[in-house]
């Protein structure tokens, strides 16, 4: 299998993981790698990734929407003001990733999302640690997994109360919107999300 851009049936060279399945192609052409400044939005990720760690994207996505539905829409005050009782109810739910800590951590990160709005908010937070420059990997194998951003930005954000944010799941969070682009160079959509035009 290669390690780099691919092209497609319809000419559009991409990362190969893109082509591994129809819902991972449409992820990956609409939606990863583009800014997200919403604060709902972003809390969403940010939770995602959380129940993601260790598990693939792939299944993420197969439950994105039981996961909205189990968690409000991931409005932030909702998710808040869940009952422990609500949150263990929820280890029923198969459409969902069934993992106490990271429910409870949705509930910690959705007050913790909230505690920052008096700080710049979450938005303001992630997006600090943008780098200088964005990585130009050529292959899968050259596209890093950490970085000092995201090592810093973990720190921070534990420190302000997140759980499941560890370097790895905040560098995928970093990429997914669009803090760097680690598109491979060739990828059609190398560059598409405008904060990096020139990458």
């Amino acid at each position: 299998m290669s390690t780099e851009a691919v092209v497609g049936p319809d000419g559009l060279a991409r990362t190969p993981w893109a082509y591994s399945n129809s819902l991972l192609l449409d992820y990956y052409d609409t939606e990863w790698g583009l800014p997200v400044h919403d604060e709902r939005g972003l809390f969403e990720r940010v939770s995602l990734e959380g129940f993601q760690a260790g598990l693939s994207w792939l299944t993420i996505l197969r439950k994105r929407e039981a996961f909205r539905s189990a968690f409000h829409g991931f409005d932030p005050e909702s998710v808040a003001a869940m009952t422990d009782g609500e949150l263990e109810a929820l280890m029923a739910d198969t459409g969902i990733v069934r993992n106490r800590a990271k429910i409870q951590a949705t509930r910690t990160n959705a007050r913790a999302t909230i505690g920052l709005r008096a700080d710049g908010g979450l938005d303001a937070l992630i997006w600090s640690y943008q780098p200088d420059r964005t990585p130009r990997p050529r292959t899968m194998t050259e596209v890093p997994t950490t970085s000092p951003e995201s090592i810093a930005l973990s720190k921070d954000l534990r420190r302000r109360g997140f759980a499941f944010v560890g370097p790895t799941t905040v560098h995928a969070l970093m990429e997914a919107i669009g803090v760097i682009d680690t598109h491979l160079v060739g990828s059609h959509r190398r560059g598409s999300s405008g904060v990096w035009p020139e990458a």
